[in-house]
C-alpha cells in the first residue's frame, strides 16, 4: 500500500537532520520517533482526539528544524520580568538554553536545576527511560517530533524532605528569526518524599514571529510531595505551540495546577495525570481566552489509579471575535480505586456571535464507592446580571467587564501567591473587551 504524499510540513522536518548526540540508545530513539512521524504524518479530525482542532494550515508550512542562532538572539531582559517574583530562572530562547538571561546562582540547598543539554554531556543515563520513549496513538505526531529534535529543556529534581519557599522559573521565549523555525524542549521534574515546590512556567514572544513549539514535560510526585504549578502561556499571535505534560503522583501527593491561556494562533495543551498512589490529589484550575482568529484546544484526562483519591477542576472559556476554544475533560477511576472523589467543571462565554466553544466532559467509572460529578456550559452573559448593575448606576458597558473579568478569574482564586494573583488579574484586565 503506497504511503500518502507528504504536505509541505511533513516534508520539510522528516528529511531534517536529527541532532547528534553520541549517545546510541538517545540517536536511536530519535531516528525511530522521526520515521513514525514521517510514516503517519499529522493527525486529521477523524482522530477523536483531534475531532476539533483541524491542522490542514499548519499541514501547508513548513519549518526549519531548529534555529542555528538562538543563543545569539537579542531578547531585552527586562520583558522577561515577573513583578514580584524572584529567584532561580531558565530561560530558553527557540528551544535553546540562554545563560545571559537565566539566574541559577544559590540554588537553595536539595534543589537541582540544570539544561537538559548540560544534564546529557554530564550523566543521560537516569534520563534513559523518559527519553527512550516511543510514541504510537494516532494522534502523536508532535510527541513524535519532540522525542526527534528536543536537545534542550529542564531537568528539574527536588531532593526528599526538601520544601523550597522561592518560586522557581521555567521561562520559554519565541524570538524573531531569519525563517520559521521548529523548536522543541523536553521537561524532566521529580520532586522527592516529603518535597515540596512553586513553580513557575511562562511562554512569552519577543519580537514578531510564527514559529511552531512544542513540549513534552514529565513531571513525578514522590509520596507526600507537593507542587504549586502554574502556566502563562503568552506566545506571539502568529505562533503555534503544542505542549503534553504527564503528571504521575504517588501515595498522598498533591499537584495544585493553574492554567492561563492567552497566547498563539494555534494553542494545544494535553494534560495527563495518573494518581497512582493511594489518598493522590490533583486539583487544576484554568482559563482558555481566544481572540482573533485563536484556536486554543485543551486536553485533560485524569486516571484515578489507587484507592482514596481525590482530584477536582475547574475551567472557564472566554471567547471574542472569531475566536474557537476547545475543551474536553476526561476522567477514569479505574477498577480497584474504590473511594475515589471526582469533580469537573467547565464553564465557557461567548463574547461574539462568530465565536466558537465546543466543550467534552467525560466520566468512565470501573470502582465502587466513588464519588464523582462533571458538568459543562456555553453561553452569554446572564442578562438578570447585567440589568441588576445597571440599575445601580453602572454603564453597560463597564458592567459587562466586570462580570466577564469576575468570569474568568475565579479559576485563580485559590492561588496561594499573592504577586501571581496580581499578575494574572492585569492580564486577564488587559486581555478582555473594554
Amino acid at each position: 500500500m503506497s504511503q500518502p504524499a507528504r504536505t509541505p510540513f511533513v516534508a520539510a522536518l522528516a528529511d531534517a537532520p536529527l541532532p547528534a548526540s553520541g549517545i546510541a540508545w538517545l540517536d536511536q530513539a530519535r531516528r525511530e520517533n522521526l520515521d513514525a512521524f514521517a510514516d503517519a504524518g499529522l493527525p486529521d479530525t477523524r482522530v477523536e482526539a483531534w475531532k476539533y482542532t483541524a491542522l490542514r494550515a499548519l499541514s501547508q508550512r513548513s519549518f526549519a528544524a531548529g534555529d542555528a542562532q538562538a543563543a545569539s538572539r537579542p531578547v531585552d531582559p527586562a520583558a522577561l520580568a515577573l513583578p514580584g517574583i524572584d529567584g532561580p530562572v531558565l530561560v530558553f530562547v527557540n528551544g535553546a538554553f540562554r545563560a545571559d538571561l537565566s539566574a541559577l546562582d544559590a540554588l537553595p540547598a536539595g534543589l537541582s536545576l540544570q539544561p537538559l543539554s548540560r544534564a546529557l554531556a554530564e550523566d543521560a543515563e537516569p534520563l534513559r527511560f523518559a527519553l527512550s520513549r516511543h510514541f504510537r496513538e494516532p494522534g502523536d505526531a508532535f510527541a513524535r517530533l519532540n522525542s526527534a529534535f528536543a536537545n534542550d529543556g529542564a531537568v528539574l529534581r527536588v531532593a526528599a524532605g526538601t520544601r523550597v519557599a522561592t518560586p522557581l522559573r521555567l521561562l520559554f521565549v519565541g524570538a524573531a528569526a531569519d525563517q520559521d523555525v521548529s523548536w522543541h524542549v523536553r521537561n524532566h521534574v521529580e520532586l522527592g518524599e516529603g518535597a515540596e515546590l512553586i513553580l513557575i512556567e511562562q511562554y512569552l514572544d519577543a519580537g514578531a514571529q510564527a514559529h511552531l513549539g512544542t513540549q513534552l514535560a514529565g513531571i513525578t510526585l514522590r509520596a507526600d510531595a507537593i507542587l504549586h504549578h502554574t502556566v502563562l502561556q503568552q506566545e506571539g499571535t502568529g505562533s503555534s505551540l503544542v505542549r503534553r505534560s504527564h503528571y504521575r503522583l504517588d501515595a498522598r501527593a498533591q499537584a495544585h495546577l493553574h492554567v492561563l491561556e492567552l497566547g498563539g494562533a494555534l494553542a494545544r495543551h494535553d494534560l495527563w495525570a495518573e494518581l497512582m498512589g493511594d489518598a493522590a490529589a490533583f486539583h487544576t484550575h484554568g482559563a482558555f481566552l481566544p481572540d482573533g482568529r485563536q484556536h486554543m484546544d485543551t486536553q485533560l484526562a485524569i486516571h484515578h489509579r489507587a484507592r482514596d483519591t481525590v482530584s477536582s477542576s475547574t475551567w472557564r472559556g472566554v471567547a471574542s471575535g472569531r475566536g474557537r476554544g476547545v475543551f474536553r475533560g476526561a476522567i477514569l477511576v479505574a477498577a480497584g480505586a474504590d473511594g475515589a472523589d471526582a469533580s469537573l467543571g467547565n464553564k465557557n462565554l461567548l463574547l461574539s456571535a462568530q465565536a466558537e466553544i465546543d466543550t467534552k466532559p467525560e466520566l468512565e467509572i470501573y470502582a465502587d464507592e466513588v464519588k464523582a460529578a462533571h458538568g459543562a456550559t456555553v453561553g452569554q452573559l446572564d442578562e438578570r446580571a447585567l440589568f441588576y448593575l445597571r440599575s445601580r448606576g453602572i454603564p453597560g458597558a463597564q458592567a459587562r467587564t466586570l462580570l466577564t473579568t469576575a468570569f474568568a478569574r475565579a479559576p485563580f482564586e485559590s492561588l496561594p501567591h499573592e504577586a501571581l494573583r496580581q499578575h494574572i488579574d492585569q492580564l486577564l484586565l488587559s486581555r478582555l473587551p473594554a
